[in-house]
């Protein structure tokens, strides 16, 4: 598991979610497997862990203990998924605690026929399920000037967006833009010298983000974990982006991801959730000496409150 992918804050996360030995967990995003490893690790005989992936290379990552059920799918549908695994196995579709690790796993980024690095000259595609949907090379080359300026500016908070997208639709003009190198090379007169890396971290971030419709998925989960928390069960998020981590905060404190603070007929926020740590948990020096890829990571934990909002 550790050659896919290396969990972050692993011990923190868990110890954060497991309340109790015989509960029923989800891992929303299995990946390597390695925060469900931890999770089973701490449960009785009688605990359960459904964990979610739709990526078919994680998938093969399954780890072979009965309390594990494993669901290809994307984690936007935890709700359908665990109302099915009540009404097909009585599965009680309320669990004790849900944690999801919202990076792309170390795996994803260092196959290069994935796309997901500017490290690789690899076909450009970026899909999380490589089974359907559209690549990265797909928007690039169909996609109007001005919803690639929408995407730069929006999803990576690219400087001069405008004056990339143009650049883009400039290149592809002449000839598809099919690769991650020729997608580099489009926009080069756009990055700085020594610190090229950094512009092209926030492209590429934006175009993964636009094509596997992350942000969407995402507020489309919390909502459903939300529901699918029972009273005080534990929701642990790990996010890596100031985007994210700003709709995982907002959904915390309001119940909703743009923050719009809304109050119930005795003036208390009506939100399900409320956080049990009042700042995020980063990585210790340690840890981010030892996986660099940690270095972004805030730890963020919320609890479900009763119905009567205490």
């Amino acid at each position: 598991m550790s050659e896919y992918h290396t969990p972050v804050l692993l011990d923190r996360s868990v110890s954060s979610l497991v309340i109790s030995k015989n509960g029923t967990y989800v891992d929303a995003t299995f990946g390597g497997g390695g925060h469900t490893a931890g999770i089973l690790s701490r449960l009785s005989g009688s605990g359960r862990v459904i964990a979610f992936d739709r990526d078919s290379d994680a998938i093969k990552n399954r780890i072979d203990d009965g309390r594990l059920i494993l669901v290809r799918d994307n984690f936007r549908f935890i709700r359908n998924h665990l109302l099915l695994l009540e009404q097909r196995e009585g599965i009680p579709s309320k669990v004790d605690g849900i944690l999801a690790d919202l990076g792309v796993s170390s795996h994803q980024f260092d196959t290069a026929e994935r796309g997901f690095s500017f490290r690789f000259d690899a076909p450009l595609d970026m899909r999380m399920n490589t089974e359907g949907g559209q690549t990265a090379a797909d928007f690039i080359n169909s996609a109007e000037e001005q919803d690639i300026e929408r995407v730069l500016r929006m999803w990576g908070e690219v400087d001069g967006s405008r004056k990339m997208a143009s650049l883009i639709v400039k290149a592809r003009n002449s000839k598809e833009i099919l690769s991650t190198g020729e997608l580099s090379s489009a926009i080069s007169s756009m990055l700085p010298k020594g610190a090229e890396h950094k512009v092209l971290a926030k492209v590429f971030q934006a175009l993964r983000i636009e094509v596997n419709q992350e942000m969407r998925s995402l507020e489309k989960f919390l909502q459903g974990a939300a529901e699918s928390l029972k009273e005080d069960g534990r929701f642990v998020v790990i996010t890596y982006h100031s985007l994210e981590d700003r709709m995982v905060k907002n959904f915390f404190k309001c119940g909703n991801v743009e923050g719009r603070v809304e109050k119930d007929i005795y003036g208390r926020v009506d939100a399900p959730l409320e956080a049990v740590e009042r700042k995020p948990i980063l990585p210790t020096e340690e840890e981010i000496a030892g996986n660099t890829r940690a270095r972004s990571a805030k730890l963020r934990v919320a609890r479900r409150k009763k119905e009567d909002g205490k």
